[in-house]
């Protein structure tokens, strides 16, 4: 089934047909969580199909991981693979720095450790992602269970200390019953508007008992790869400090469109 895309889905898609670029036969990959980064999988299935590409990805949900399998790559655990090349990622904000808020997806926990384990870690993501100061997005704090409203009495007073805007903390539901993780965890979500100290919030915000990780990523993105719809791609890449940009024609009656979006 074809269907006509929205300038964000293109601008998903071909953010991800560029990451594509970065990736060889024989890496070890880290396969994101999101719709973004589920296109970059359907991308990676077609070159396995079409090209002949032979990769092992690490999967950081159970999600991805169905979806890498379901489109023909060779899905292995972390454990197995010990060091990966690269991992490709979507995100739900970036900064000039190229510090992220991630965890929309709830996968947060598991992003972290297959990105910290990979030489390199490349964003994919729309234009609406960049913004000037993080916290617009609210920041995913994934905690045990066990002794939540204590948890998140020391979230919410330790805020009162932090330069944010917001200090509001709600537990993320699924329906009428709260969202788990893959780990068996909960999530707060902190709706802090404006995070003037990224480091300084993240690193106490882990110290606080109950608090397993918290959504921010720093100093953990090498490169943000930035999809436009009308088929630009602008790619930063902060080790080299280098910036391009390259043009795809995007046909709207690609299957693989239909298929991300099922």
């Amino acid at each position: 089934m074809s269907r006509e895309m929205s300038p964000i889905e293109k601008a998903k898609f071909v953010a991800a047909k560029q990451a594509t670029e970065h990736v060889e036969s024989g890496m070890k990959v880290g396969l994101g969580t999101g719709s973004t980064a589920e296109w970059f999988v359907q991308c990676l299935g077609e070159m396995a199909r079409e090209e002949g590409l032979k990769i092992k990805g690490v999967p950081t949900s159970k999600r991805t991981g169905l979806l890498a399998q379901k489109v023909g790559i060779e899905v292995i655990t972390l454990e197995e693979a010990k060091w990966l090349d690269v991992t490709i990622d979507g995100t739900d904000e970036y900064d000039s720095d190229l510090t992220l808020i991630k965890g929309g997806g709830g996968a947060h926990l598991r992003e972290k450790v297959v990105a910290t384990a990979s030489e390199r870690m490349i964003v994919i993501a729309d234009a609406s992602k960049k913004v000037e100061a993080l916290g617009a997005f609210p920041l995913p704090v994934e905690v045990i269970p066990f002794g939540l409203p204590v948890t998140q009495g020391l979230i919410e007073e330790t805020l009162i200390g932090m330069d944010v805007l917001g200090r509001e903390v709600t537990l993320r539901m699924k329906g009428d019953v709260p969202f788990v993780t893959d780990e068996g965890n909960f999530i707060l979500d902190l709706h802090l508007k404006r995070i003037a100290n990224p480091r300084q919030l993240s690193l106490v915000i882990n110290q606080i008992p109950g608090v397993v990780e918290n959504g921010l990523f720093i100093d953990i993105c090498d490169a943000v790869i930035v999809g436009h719809g009308d088929g630009r791609v602008t790619t930063r890449d902060i080790t080299d400090n280098t910036a391009n940009v390259v043009r795809f024609d995007v046909l709207d009656d690609d299957n693989i469109f239909a298929d991300v979006a099922d």
